[in-house]
């Protein structure tokens, strides 16, 4: 079985998006394109056919990928379900080994966007506070070393 992909309403409507404006859009372009190339100067030593032909295995690649993603979607909860435990939906603030309290959002991996605070559920910091409860200590290996975070508050 594929694994399942954890997605927010609102990620699930923009690859339904994409999905559409390739379906529709991008893949009859890329064939157009193709005729015309192929018209022009047959398929042999055609730059313009080749890279049309490059485009269109990208867009069918996507395709592919951006399918299985929907598929395979398990939608998290809005509301970020129990708040007695860290779980994918989740919005956890910790508080570091320096005393500094930082903010994060437990979402899937196509989603994650650390520089927001949305980290992924397969990610180190994310696995680690997966399950746990509020005073609990989440160790957390990362490439300079291990770091403890202190969950303070599940919402």
């Amino acid at each position: 079985m594929a694994q399942p992909t954890y997605l927010t309403a609102e990620g699930l409507s923009k690859l339904k998006g994409e999905l559409d404006s390739l379906l529709t859009q991008r893949r009859p372009g890329v064939a157009l394109r193709i005729q015309k190339a192929k018209e022009i100067g047959g398929t042999v030593d055609n730059a313009e056919y080749d890279e049309a032909k490059n485009e269109q295995a990208f867009i069918e690649g996507r395709v592919r990928t951006l399918e299985n993603l929907i598929n395979n979607a398990v939608l998290i909860s809005e509301d970020g379900g129990p708040k007695d435990v860290v779980q994918i939906g989740s919005r956890v603030t910790v508080l570091n080994q320096k005393g500094k309290k930082d903010q994060y959002s437990i979402i899937g991996s196509t989603e994650a966007d650390p520089s927001k605070g949305k980290i992924s559920n397969v990610s180190p910091i994310g696995k680690a506070l997966l399950g746990k409860k509020v005073g609990d200590i989440a160790e957390v290996n990362i490439p300079a070393g291990k770091i403890k975070l202190e969950v303070v508050e599940i919402a």
